[in-house]
């Protein structure tokens, strides 16, 4: 009787690998009949399965073949152009494309005999494939991770898979699953691959999802711990459908697609949590790009000492908000975190002797016992009037989402002075020079220094993984023009980032760095002058108030982040 393995017959290189010793005909006969049952590459399934050493097999490949050999992890995945081959070629070859040279395309394989692989990525693709030796194991597992996202094969949301992962489905029109119930039966497919981005994004605990359609591919990318990489690059000709479907789920006009749109989808993951997205449409050239925020009222209350603040930065918050009257601002660029800031200040301040208000655009988390505001331009329910109408309603703590213009600010620095505590944020790059621009945008100097009481500029930087990092040494003179000083260099411990299974490239989270300027009566006194930002900073400096940069090697000192991720997001 013929084995089965007669339908798939062995590749020259395992037969190499017999020859070499390393597996006998016999084995190799019946793994072969195994992995075929199991729809694996032969290869695969031997390393898989621990019946093989990858890296000695690599070496071999190497040494055999006159390949060269690359380490898959000095590469970051998400950089692969995969759009330049498809799935189905991935995952029956079992190969990667790592980048391409002019009209080369250069393959990583674990198995260098594969020529049939050659020949279907020269015809889907139209270069020339080029190989470069991997180890298997760690083939496979880029592979996997890559893939995961558009591995429909292996995890198609059904319904009864959907209500494993805890969604309602009985919920109302705004559910994800039932947005469109003649949409889901014409479109199904289109349907769950869309459903899986979203709940994937969720359990991954992802920021953002960027849809990007361009003239020759579509990409879907994440946003993690600040990062942007790509998880998927589906089809172009379904990108258009895609989209319409997100359109769908948000209540937006599929018609219109000359002008941007916004939208909001509702997710309830149980009784006790609801995920919204906030959906916005662009046109671009080739297609509507669609973007994701993703809202998990959560993210929000995670407790003031996991915000990073040390301890004599927590202490000056805590003192800051619970005073009876005064501003507090946090700056910083989009997505620095100010918005988790303010509301863990809000969490610690709601309570039932407390009427508290907050004036947003738009509200991204939903808070029991915050009497929030949506703005609404168009129907002329901006901030000012907002504010205004606060101050109404006997306010004890207000949130202003951003000050925007001087007419906000006036109102924001006038309920300040008048016994209300005041939130808000601005887009500034430090804490002094958000005082020049209160100045610029017209607020006297007597009433900033009568108003302010706190000041945070903060940054989000990425925590190393406590799995992985490893440590690393730097020379004396590097540290030193770093902003380390001589007499902490015996003692100074830092670490790199390596990549494990547990995180990204090496970092799992993120962390504050933060600024925190009070005002004293030097301070005041150079406000009343007329002092500018410059002034501002060297005075701050003097008073020992640690800048954005010196917060952050404090992070380094500690073994929290890298000293290249503090370079990253400091620089000047």
């Amino acid at each position: 009787m013929a084995s089965s393995s007669e339908n798939i017959p062995l590749s020259e290189f395992i037969h190499y690998l017999i020859k070499d010793g390393l597996l006998s005909a016999n084995q190799a006969e019946i793994y072969n009949a195994q992995a075929q049952k199991k729809q694996t590459p032969l290869l695969s399934y031997l390393v898989i399965n621990n019946l093989i050493d990858s890296q000695q097999v690599a070496i071999k490949a190497s040494q055999a073949y006159n390949f060269p050999f690359f380490d898959l992890d000095a590469i970051e995945l998400q950089s692969l152009p995969i759009h330049l081959t498809n799935e189905k070629i991935i995952r029956e070859h079992h190969i990667l494309p790592l980048f391409k040279r002019g009209e080369t395309l250069f393959i990583a394989t674990s198995d260098p005999s594969n020529s049939q692989a050659l020949e279907d990525i020269k015809f889907q693709s139209q270069l020339h494939p080029e190989i470069i030796l991997v180890d298997e194991k760690k083939l496979f597992k880029a592979i996997e991770t890559l893939l995961e996202a558009t591995d429909t094969s292996m995890s198609d949301l059904l319904d009864d898979e959907l209500e494993h992962q805890g969604i309602n489905k009985n919920s109302d029109d705004e559910d994800l699953i039932k947005t469109d119930i003649n949409a889901e039966i014409d479109d199904a497919p289109v349907v769950r691959f869309v459903n899986k981005i979203l709940l994937d994004a969720i359990k991954k605990g992802v920021s953002d999802i960027h849809m990007e359609p361009y003239e020759k591919y579509f990409r879907i990318r994440y946003r993690s711990d600040g990062i942007l990489y790509q998880i998927a690059s589906p089809p172009t000709h379904i990108a258009p459908r895609i989209i319409s479907r997100i359109k769908v789920m948000a209540k937006m006009d599929i018609a219109e697609r000359r002008v941007p749109q916004d939208g909001r989808i509702k997710i309830t993951l149980s009784q006790n949590r609801d995920i919204d997205f906030r959906v916005n449409s662009c046109p671009t050239l080739f297609g509507e790009k669609i973007v994701l925020r993703i809202l998990d009222p959560s993210s929000a209350q995670i407790g003031i000492e996991k915000l990073g603040f040390e301890p004599e930065q927590e202490q000056i918050f805590l003192n800051a908000i619970n005073k009876p009257y005064g501003m507090v601002l946090v700056t910083g660029p989009t997505g620095s975190g100010k918005t988790v800031t303010l509301y863990t200040g809000l969490n610690l301040l709601n309570s039932i002797e407390r009427n508290i208000s907050t004036a947003e655009d738009p509200v991204e988390i939903t808070v029991e016992g915050i009497n929030q505001v949506n703005m609404n331009v168009k129907a002329g329910l901006t901030f000012a009037n907002a504010l205004r109408a606060f101050l109404r309603q006997d306010p004890d703590v207000i949130m202003v989402g951003e000050i925007r213009d001087l007419e906000t600010a006036e109102i924001a620095v006038k309920a300040a002075q008048t016994g209300h505590l005041v939130l808000s944020t601005l887009h500034t790059n430090d804490a002094p020079q958000t005082l020049n621009r209160l100045m610029q945008m017209g607020i006297e100097p007597f009433n900033i220094v009568s108003a302010i009481i706190l000041i945070i500029a903060q940054r989000l930087a990425r925590r190393l993984c406590e799995h992985c990092k490893t440590p690393i040494h730097l020379p004396d003179t590097t540290l030193i023009a770093t902003g380390f000083k001589t007499a902490e260099l015996s003692s100074l411990k830092l670490f790199s980032p390596v990549g494990c299974e547990h995180c990204t490239n090496g970092y799992k989270g993120r962390i504050g760095i933060y600024q925190m300027m009070t005002l004293s009566d030097a301070m005041r006194s150079l406000i009343l002058e007329g002092g500018n930002a410059l002034q501002l900073a060297e005075l701050a400096k003097s008073e020992g108030i640690n800048d954005l940069r010196s917060s952050g090697l404090n992070k380094v000192r500690m073994g929290i982040t890298s000293l290249e991720e503090i370079d990253r997001i400091t620089k000047e």
